[in-house]
């Protein structure tokens, strides 16, 4: 049985935060929101990877209070990635 894999997913804005700590995480993704609402994009890809987990906890936390995110969630095809939707 073949997966099947949104194609409209690899044509999102990307951040790789790979190598970050909690700290860094955060204000990297907070440019990168900036950045995507200066360019007019309204869905973005964050990869947090696996890991322990504390990557993708540092991730929601934040953007469960950020203003500018209408919804997020992890993609159903790789837990290691947060699809968010901004306002």
């Amino acid at each position: 049985m073949k997966e099947f894999i949104d194609p409209f997913l690899y044509n999102l804005p990307h951040l790789d935060l790979h190598g970050y700590d909690r700290t860094g995480a955060v204000a990297m993704i907070t440019m990168f929101i900036n950045e995507c609402i200066k360019m007019g994009e309204k869905r973005l890809v964050i990869v947090h990877g696996r890991g322990t987990g504390v990557l993708k906890k540092a991730t929601h936390d934040f953007l469960k209070t950020n203003r500018h995110v209408f919804e997020y969630k992890t993609n159903n095809y790789n837990d290691g990635e947060t699809i968010v939707t901004l306002k």
